[in-house]
């Protein structure tokens, strides 16, 4: 990567799973807000559902996630029974019995629940919506902890997608982490998973960790491909210890500089595309026959909160402590604090602690954002059309375009914006341009690369 590009690289941005992302949500939005926007949703369009786990039962240094240590089977039975009970009060929240499209436990990890809480919850689900043929299903998981009672549990329940964070296969680098998983581990729970019927795989990669350079990252792609994931992420490592203090174990000296971070990157994506994967957005691969890359080649990738996604509905529920959902209105995110959270479930109000309501400017920047990360072009007039503004809006920040058109990471004609194939690292760069509010408020994001 050239200097040019090297100091965008460097530029701290977010990663747009949301538009305008969770730092700006506020409690101006509560569980009135939530039960109104719920109560108007439209019958007939399906939801998607996702439920999150906030346990593991080993803690991973570089976590930036909000979750906690499973010490005690209680707690999280415990928590499951309110989990269940939330998912109760928002199927009585909407205005029928809907459809369900995709459903995707994340955490944590969400296999820290026991075989058979995951089965009454996943019959809880059948039973208060009506899940279309060929709704994806996914969970993830921590191969370490992953039992064989879980994988047949996991097979037996019709889940469709399994995801792994494999991360790194290096040892020296996994003790930097606290997360040993070597690669014949992986591979007995991913054969596991593809014999109980699990027909597709994913794998998250990460660059930038302690002691990592492009010959243990490459040595891991290399690994990874001998498994045949239909999916792989490669993320770049964020280190925000002021957010998240178990990351204060990790020594900043081992950690890799721009310059390396910038090589891992590229080395990493490169060896993927040569072991025949296709990228999809920014961080993204898939084989080519994955619903993933048919999206991405029709044009019909989407995005949210867990990433790249063929999930086409435009109301996510969320469930669970810290967990975020969308509607048309606005977004809403569930209380942080697990046992706050639970009281307020036990007392029938949806545990909302923050949101925000969704303007028209809001709504045609998130469609101009999701469609550079996705397709990594957009045309700036059409989407005006769209949301029923005018076609000039973008002139506000045109001297940023130019600039960025004459640095080589976009091109430009009018209002088509086409993000350069060499800059694809640098998308979520050329997004923030049309975010307006990235420098308002205390919010702290990660590098671009």
């Amino acid at each position: 990567m050239d200097p040019t590009f090297s100091a965008y690289a460097s530029r701290s941005v977010p990663r747009y799973t949301s538009y305008p992302t969770a730092p700006h949500f506020s409690g101006s939005v509560g569980p009135r807000d939530y039960t109104r926007w719920l109560a108007g949703l439209p019958p007939s369009e399906p939801v998607s559902l996702y439920l999150h786990v906030p346990f593991c039962r080993q803690i991973c240094w570089y976590c930036g996630c909000n979750m906690k240590l499973a010490s005690r089977d209680a707690t999280i039975e415990a928590y499951a029974g309110s989990l269940m009970q939330e998912v109760r009060l928002a199927a009585r929240a909407l205005p029928s019995r809907m459809t369900l499209s995709h459903l995707h436990w994340g955490g944590g990890t969400p296999t820290a629940l026991s075989p058979d809480t995951l089965m009454r919850a996943m019959e809880l689900i059948d039973d208060v919506f009506d899940i279309v043929p060929g709704a994806e299903l996914a969970i993830e998981s921590d191969p370490r902890t992953l039992s064989v009672d879980m994988i047949n549990r996991i097979g037996c329940l019709g889940f469709t997608r399994a995801s792994f964070g494999v991360q790194e296969f290096d040892l020296r680098v996994q003790q930097a982490i606290n997360r040993i998983q070597p690669p014949q581990m992986v591979r007995a729970a991913v054969d596991g998973l593809r014999d109980a019927g699990v027909a597709g795989i994913n794998f998250d990669l990460i660059y930038g960790l302690p002691h990592q350079t492009v010959d243990t990252l490459l040595n891991t792609v290399r690994l990874c491909a001998g498994m045949r994931p239909d999916r792989i992420a490669l993320f770049g490592y964020a280190h925000v210890p002021w957010m998240a203090k178990r990351q204060r174990m990790i020594d900043e000296k081992t950690l890799p500089d721009a310059r390396a971070r910038v090589d891992q990157a590229q080395a990493a994506s490169d060896a993927i595309l040569d072991a025949g994967y296709v990228a999809i957005g920014l961080d993204h691969f898939a084989l080519p026959g994955d619903p993933l890359a048919l999206a991405a080649d029709r044009g019909t990738l989407r995005r949210n909160f867990q990433g790249y996604t063929t999930d086409s509905a435009s109301t996510l529920l969320g469930l669970g402590a810290t967990s975020i959902g969308r509607t048309s209105e606005g977004y809403v995110q569930n209380i942080t604090e697990t046992g706050a959270w639970a009281r307020a479930v036990q007392d029938g109000i949806l545990p909302v602690g923050k949101g925000f309501a969704l303007t028209q400017d809001d709504r045609m920047r998130a469609a101009v954002i999701e469609r550079l990360m996705c397709q990594g072009q957009v045309n700036l007039a059409d989407v005006a059309d769209m949301h029923g503004v005018s076609r000039n809006w973008y002139e506000m920040v045109d001297d940023q375009l130019w600039k960025m058109a004459s640095d080589g990471l976009i091109l430009r004609s009018g209002p088509d914006i086409k993000v350069q194939e060499k800059a694809r690292p640098l998308v979520r760069v050329v997004a923030s341009v049309f975010d307006a509010y990235l420098r308002s408020g205390p919010a702290r994001h990660s590098v671009a690369v």
